[in-house]
């Protein structure tokens, strides 16, 4: 008895012309890598073009329990797409060792005169550095391998990115990394992510986000997404539920191994690791208090006091959200006012915001900008533009922990007040506890909802009460 070859969840957006998915099986099977039947299905999902040549999906995912075979797969293909196509690769993974296995594995291929010698051929180069391991070919492709950090990816320019053990993988990670296929040297980029459900414990955000799109009403159309799982806990001792979520099982995975973890682990914990099954984020909309929200809302706030802005960019670089603040000079115990100014897509760029900035920033008490998207490009404006570096503050993960933090104590003390305005209140509406470090951050519950005004709304009173410049004079929000 083998496991169900067919994915439990396909989405393949569009009718494609061909695909190189039969090929990709064919160079593998003569390279001494025969592909299981639902392995090939997912390269056939994956390398599937359109009439012009061109891939369908920018993003090729698949999520499906360990020890299955799924680097198998991405073997396979990468072995495809540099000896036969030539494109470039960058294979990254949460750990240096498993990034380490993969660059060995792959070297199997090409280190072999004996029995591949035409591979052997194309070596040009093969780079065994710790942290620098590259597969380097005669046809201008290239493998290299980098385990994930905040920086990581930087330097680089390739056509595709895989994120192996995409489950950990975070935003400000694939920020850094994505960035390495903007200028693909032959024309397209794509993203292959590869793992399991996320764990609640894990800080990896861009996983658990791209299954919510993959089984949203509307789903991305450049995303193809292959998935083995059960959609609630149930009886994890049924051992067709076993063979439904484990291609492999019967065959390379082993029953008997299967029989020792169900033993072992939680039922969450089996039902996550071995059947595929994703927790919704979504059992309630948000996590915010909403009533204790609704309560802090005024028509009158303190009129006067020190004014600050906080910037923050959306995770994925579509938006800006622009937020200020007031500190009241009245003393210790008076309520922060927040305040939506403006939201904005970032396809008219930063110079607006820039400009705005600058007009107001020496009647400030400071201006907090965060999120990797634009930031850089907008500091750079505003030095261009003479505000002073001082001026200017970004946020380490810790000062984020503790902006939400103490956004949320003024929440419920009651010693914040808003407008009450429909933008905000749909992102407390639907804004879910995102781990980060020790402490959290915001998601949303409804792809069609941007949560990131909040996070710029807990910067904003974060700035208010730390920020110790006094621009010496009072001063009320411009009007936009």
């Amino acid at each position: 008895m083998m496991g169900r070859q067919s994915p439990t969840f396909l989405l393949a957006p569009r009718v494609a012309v061909d695909s190189f998915g039969s090929d990709v099986a064919d160079l593998s099977a003569a390279y001494g890598m025969p592909l299981d039947e639902w392995q090939e299905l997912v390269a056939d999902q994956w390398l599937r073009i359109d009439d012009m040549g061109m891939w369908m999906c920018a993003d090729w995912a698949i999520s499906v329990p360990r020890q299955n075979g799924k680097n198998g797969v991405v073997e396979a293909v990468e072995l495809y797409l540099t000896t036969v196509m030539g494109l470039n690769v960058l294979h990254t993974a949460h750990e240096v060792k498993t990034c380490r296995k993969h660059f060995l594995r792959m070297c199997k291929f090409f280190e072999d005169p004996d029995h591949y010698p035409d591979l052997a051929a194309m070596v040009s180069a093969i780079r065994r550095t710790n942290g620098q391991e590259a597969i380097i070919l005669t046809n201008g492709a290239s493998i290299e391998f980098i385990a994930r950090t905040k920086n990581g990816g930087r330097g680089f320019t390739v056509d595709v990115i895989v994120y192996d053990e995409a489950q950990e993988l975070t935003d400000e990670q694939m920020e850094a990394i994505t960035p390495a296929s903007a200028s693909a040297p032959h024309g397209q980029a794509i993203s292959v992510y590869m793992g399991t459900p996320t764990p609640p414990t894990s800080q990896g955000t861009v996983f658990e986000r791209l299954h919510r799109k993959a089984h949203s009403d509307t789903p991305p159309t450049d995303l193809c997404w292959v998935e083995w799982s059960v959609d609630k806990v149930g009886d994890i001792h049924d051992q067709t539920r076993w063979y439904e979520t484990n291609p492999a099982l019967g065959g390379r995975l082993l029953v008997k191994s299967v029989e020792s973890e169900v033993t072992k682990f939680s039922d969450e914990g089996f039902a996550r690791e071995r059947l595929g099954f994703w927790e919704s984020i979504t059992h309630t909309a948000t996590d915010m208090d909403v009533e204790a929200w609704n309560e802090c809302a005024t028509d009158n706030p303190q009129a006067s006091g020190n004014v600050g802005y906080a910037v923050k960019f959306a995770p994925d670089g579509s938006r800006v959200s622009l937020v200020a603040c007031v500190q009241s000079k009245k003393g210790a115990g008076q309520p922060i006012h927040v305040e939506f100014v403006e939201w904005r897509t970032l396809r008219r760029g930063t110079s607006w915001l820039a400009e705005w900035l600058t007009q107001r920033w020496n009647d400030s008490i400071g201006i907090v900008i965060d999120g990797t998207a634009g930031s850089a490009t907008l500091k750079d404006q505003l030095h261009d533009n003479g505000v002073p570096a001082r001026i200017i503050r970004e946020p380490k993960a810790a000062d984020m922990i503790a902006a939400v933090s103490m956004f949320e104590n003024a929440i419920n003390e009651h010693t914040l007040t808003h407008f009450n305005q429909q933008q905000i209140n749909d992102a407390v509406a639907h804004a879910k506890q995102r781990k980060l470090g020790s402490g959290h951050a915001y998601q949303s519950s409804d792809l069609s909802i941007d949560v990131s005004i909040l996070e710029a709304c807990a910067l904003a009173y974060w700035l208010a009460k730390t920020s110790r410049r006094d621009p010496s004079r009072k001063q009320r929000i411009h009007a936009w």
